[in-house]
This record gives C-alpha cells, sequence and structure tokens, in this order.
C-alpha cells in the first residue's frame, strides 16, 4: 500500500504543482461546496493512479485542488462506499493519499437517517462519535509509517472544530445537533426493526459512509470534522419509504447552511 501511496501522491503533486492544508470529502447531493473553492485543478478520478471510481449518483468523482477560506484545500466531489464493493483499505485509499499531500485537517460530510426523535429532517448533526459497524479498514497488516497497530479512538472527532462550527451556527442562527453516527454497509435502507436496534445501542443517526475514513485519519494522527444532514427519519410513527432521489433533494436543500459552516470553519483553522 505504502508504494500506491506515493505513487498517487506523486502524480498529483507533478499534475497540480501543489500541497493542501485541509482535506474535505462531500457525501451524496453535498458536491455544491465545491462552488465555493477559488479552483487550481480538477482531476477525474478515472484519471488517477490507484483511485477507485465513483459509482453512485449525486457523486461526481472528481478531486478538487483550490483555496477556501483562505486555505488550501484537495477535495472529494464525490466518495466511495464499502457497498460499491471496494474493500475497507480501498474506499479509505484517497484518505491516506490526502495525508501525503500535507493535509493537517479533514473534514468530512454525509446524508443520514435520523432515529433520535428529536430531530426533523434537514436539521443538521455534528458528529460527536461513531459506532462502527462496517468492516474495520486497519484489518491486516499494519504499516508503522503510517499509524500504529492500536489506535486510540476515545476523541474520534476534534473538540475544537465542534465548538467552533457551533460558535458559527450560533452566529448564523442555524440549527445544529450533535450526536452518533451509526456506521452500516448499506446498500440497503434500514428496517424498523434496525432503527429501533440502532437507537438503542445509542446512535442518533445511521449512515454508510465517513466512519471508515474518520477511522483512517485518525490511524495518522489526523484531526477530523463531520457534519450530516439529516435527509430521512426512523422514528417509529414517521418511517416512510425512501429513494436515493429523496435524500439527494434533502441534501441539496440544507447544502447553503452547511456550506456556510464548513467555509468558515475552514477559515478559523
Amino acid at each position: 500500500m505504502l508504494a500506491q501511496i506515493q505513487q498517487t501522491a506523486s502524480f498529483l503533486k507533478a499534475k497540480t504543482n501543489t500541497s493542501a492544508d485541509v482535506g474535505i470529502i462531500l457525501g451524496t447531493g453535498l458536491g455544491g461546496l465545491v462552488e465555493e473553492i477559488h479552483i487550481k485543478h480538477s482531476i477525474s478520478y478515472e484519471d488517477i493512479p490507484n483511485f477507485p471510481i465513483s459509482t453512485v449518483e449525486g457523486h461526481s468523482g472528481r478531486l478538487i485542488f483550490g483555496n477556501l477560506g483562505g486555505k488550501s484545500v484537495v477535495a472529494m466531489q464525490g466518495r466511495f462506499h464499502y457497498y460499491e464493493g471496494y474493500s475497507a483499505e480501498k474506499i479509505t485509499f484517497p484518505v491516506r493519499v490526502m495525508k501525503s499531500l500535507g493535509i493537517k485537517n479533514l473534514i468530512v460530510s454525509n446524508a443520514s437517517g435520523g432515529v433520535n426523535p428529536d430531530y426533523e429532517i434537514g436539521d443538521l448533526m455534528i458528529l460527536n462519535d461513531h459506532i462502527n459497524l462496517i468492516p474495520n479498514p486497519l484489518i491486516g497488516q499494519n504499516e508503522n509509517k503510517l499509524g500504529p497497530r492500536f489506535p486510540d479512538m476515545s476523541e474520534p472527532y476534534c473538540p475544537k472544530m465542534i465548538a467552533i462550527a457551533e460558535q458559527i451556527a450560533t452566529e448564523n442562527n442555524i440549527k445544529l445537533q450533535q450526536g452518533v453516527y451509526v456506521g452500516v454497509t448499506g446498500p440497503t435502507l434500514e428496517t424498523p426493526a434496525e432503527y429501533f436496534y440502532f437507537r438503542k445501542i445509542g446512535g442518533d443517526t445511521v449512515g454508510m459512509s465517513t466512519v471508515p475514513e474518520v477511522v483512517v485519519a485518525r490511524h495518522m494522527d489526523i484531526p477530523c470534522f463531520a457534519i450530516s444532514v439529516i435527509t430521512d427519519l426512523g422514528v417509529p410513527g414517521k418511517i416512510k419509504k425512501v429513494t436515493h432521489e429523496d435524500v439527494q433533494a434533502v441534501a441539496e436543500v440544507t447544502e447553503p447552511k452547511l456550506t456556510l459552516i464548513i467555509k468558515k470553519l475552514i477559515a478559523s483553522i
């Protein structure tokens, strides 16, 4: 894996002649943040050595280099998921490459289903913890040059960035929740019994991404911030049939608030 990381990072450095301070991973229907980036380079995943290819609608599949909030950023406009058939190691490979490009912080967004009865569709939730029900991307031989065999996960999400985001939301009259994200494999949306279970084990939302990327980032000691758009509800009495198009539609409506928070957060770190 080290050789592949080096090959990919070297290709991108030669192609862009730049490094990055902040890595960004944009989730379903949330790719519009790219419009706020002063773009220097935009590269299709298909053209990047060793990169997977995004196969899901709402994930454009481009790696964006540019400036946002006064910082140099590298943004994934579209991510990879375990349910696409990639290994957990493969879907997190871009985070390894971002580290080689110099990132000091990782910001992740996603769309998720709320299982907390206090949540409403369209709410934003900052992740302050997670429960991982996706195969761990660190399973297998450990690369000591990347991180320790048994990385600590007592603080998966950066308290400093959470506090800054909360302040930004308050100043801009944006309602924010904080809670625990349950990461699952998908691709099926959850049954009522599964929603009930995820709430019982301590979850506030459930989704099919984010956790593997955060695990790998923390393995490399990169501080992380993650935020969810609540696009549907898994609460008894509020469960309805949901399509991927429904999820995208809610995410796109909520996107301006999320974009404002991320832009101002990047300017503050």
